[in-house]
C-alpha cells in the first residue's frame, strides 16, 4: 500500500469545476452564463462556498456547523479549494456531499472531495 505525505493536519480538498454555459440553461433555453459570479480570489470562492451552505442548510444544523467551523487553507490550479478544521467537521462535509446535501459555490460544481495530501518524494 502506498503511503501519503499529509500536506496540512486536518484538511480537505475539494475538487471543483465551472459550469458551463450547456449547463447553465434556464427554463426557456436561454443560456445564464452571463450571470454566473466571477470570483477573483480562492478566498471569495471559499467565502461564496461558505454562504452557500450556512444560508441553505436551517433544516440540516451539522452541515451548517461544519461549514462555518471550516478555514480557507489555499486555492489551487484554478480548481481546487483546500479547506481546513476539525476532523469531525470535514467527516461531516464529505457525508453531507456523499448524500448530495453540500452545495458548492456558485458557478461550479463539486467532482469529488479528497484529503490534501502528495505522494512521497522518492
Amino acid at each position: 500500500m502506498e503511503s501519503f505525505l499529509q500536506i496540512a493536519p486536518h484538511s480537505l480538498a475539494i475538487v471543483l469545476s465551472r459550469v458551463g454555459a450547456g449547463e447553465a440553461m434556464g427554463a426557456a433555453g436561454v443560456s445564464e452564463s452571463d450571470e454566473l459570479p466571477r470570483h477573483h480570489t480562492g478566498y471569495e470562492i471559499f467565502a461564496d462556498f461558505k454562504a452557500e451552505n450556512t444560508q441553505q442548510h436551517m433544516w440540516n444544523q451539522r452541515i451548517t456547523e461544519a461549514v462555518s467551523e471550516t478555514f480557507f487553507l489555499g486555492w489551487i490550479d484554478e480548481h481546487v479549494l483546500l479547506i481546513q478544521g476539525k476532523e469531525d467537521h470535514l467527516e461531516v462535509l464529505r457525508e453531507g456531499w456523499m448524500r448530495r446535501s453540500l452545495n458548492p459555490p456558485r458557478g461550479f460544481t463539486i467532482k469529488y472531495l479528497g484529503k490534501a495530501s502528495t505522494p512521497p518524494c522518492a
